[in-house]
């Protein structure tokens, strides 16, 4: 069947098909190119104006390559166009492109041109590090979404589970596991059925026993360290008239370190070489507690004090070498010889200026 021109009405059909077109036009505006896709297409335009650098427009050579290169980068940059971002459809503004375009192909001269070409490749360059950096944010949003997800499923997993009732705690397993010990080291007591009034005197006795010796737990604890916490929060040095106890040896108030030192002095001068290197080390400790390198207690010994300035590496091989000379002759009874003392003297008055 064959159609005349006169049976196809063309004017039927425009009216629909036009409002179609509209709102295909107006569907594609609202989805927006991507962010990507525009990315690409400015550093094309980059690239293209780069390319122009130095070229005479007028040469008959040239003229046509110019002439396709601004069209390109017309097109690849449009006036405005919708772009696809993370937090909705944008409307770029790149009204300044053209003008400046415009610009491009009315200078006669080469090198002003170059100048706008310059201006034009800079700000394209500013657009692609901006759109890097919104590619990267989105980039780091996705991989922070994944890590999240991620950590979920981990925590998500058996082990990660609460148990729904474990029964008895550490603690009690432990109290459990402890009193069983005792009832194997004691025999059990076989109660009469007339007694059945003390049948539980057996677990009395074993709890009655359990807190006896958790009480000299305590109190071993307490003699042991009482005496460090009350020098650390109690009065001066621990004593309420102010009274030091160093090494055994009472160290009254008044005293200095350079008295203590004074006194080593003159057992040295005296030939009482052992008396002034105790006397000196004993003065040593006063002059870094003093210092506050270390604290003083009752209770602590040499090698205590050795391990409190561990940690001050630059005082700590002059303070290893003073400890093992003041054992090696008070405690191990070593005749001291005059260069040992001298010895001991320099390291104390060189460790005391790095104080």
């Amino acid at each position: 069947m064959k159609l005349s021109t006169g049976q196809f009405k063309p004017a039927r059909y425009a009216a629909p098909a036009a409002s179609l077109l509209a709102v295909l036009i107006l569907a594609a505006a609202a989805i927006g190119a991507s962010l990507s896709d525009y990315g690409a297409r400015v550093a094309n335009a980059r690239e293209a104006m780069s390319s122009l650098h130095s070229i005479d427009h007028t040469d008959p050579e040239f003229s046509g390559f110019v002439v396709e290169s601004i069209r390109s980068v017309r097109r690849s940059v449009p006036r405005s166009e919708s772009i696809d971002m993370p937090q909705g459809v944008v409307e770029t503004n790149n009204a300044w492109l053209h003008d400046e375009l415009d610009q491009y192909e009315n200078e006669p001269n080469i090198a002003n041109r170059d100048i706008i070409a310059g201006r034009i490749v800079e700000r394209l360059l500013g657009i692609e590090a901006g759109i890097a950096e919104l590619n990267a944010a989105a980039a780091g949003a996705a991989t922070k979404d994944a890590e999240k997800q991620k950590l979920a499923e981990i925590l998500r997993r058996p082990e990660y589970q609460k148990p729904a009732d474990e029964g008895e705690s550490l603690f009690q397993k432990w109290r459990r596991e402890f009193l069983e010990w005792l009832a194997k080291m004691f025999p059990r007591v076989a109660i009469e059925p007339s007694e059945s009034a003390g049948a539980g005197s057996f677990s009395t006795v074993l709890q009655i026993l359990l807190y006896t010796l958790l009480a000299l737990g305590l109190g071993y604890l307490l003699f042991r360290f009482l005496p460090f916490f009350s020098t650390r929060f109690g009065g001066k040095n621990g004593k309420s008239d102010g009274d030091r106890i160093i090494l055994g040896e009472r160290v009254a108030a008044d005293r200095t370190a350079e008295d203590l030192f004074a006194e080593a002095e003159k057992f040295a001068l005296a030939g009482e070489l052992r008396l002034a290197i105790r006397k000196g080390y004993v003065a040593l400790l006063c002059e870094l507690a003093d210092r506050k390198v270390i604290g003083l207690a009752r209770h602590k010994t040499n090698r205590d004090y050795l391990v409190d300035i561990r940690k001050k590496t630059d005082l700590f091989e002059s303070m290893r070498l003073l400890t093992m000379s003041f054992e090696r002759h008070w405690y191990g009874a070593q005749t001291a010889e005059r260069q040992e003392w001298e010895d001991f003297r320099e390291r104390y008055k060189k460790m005391m200026g790095g104080v």
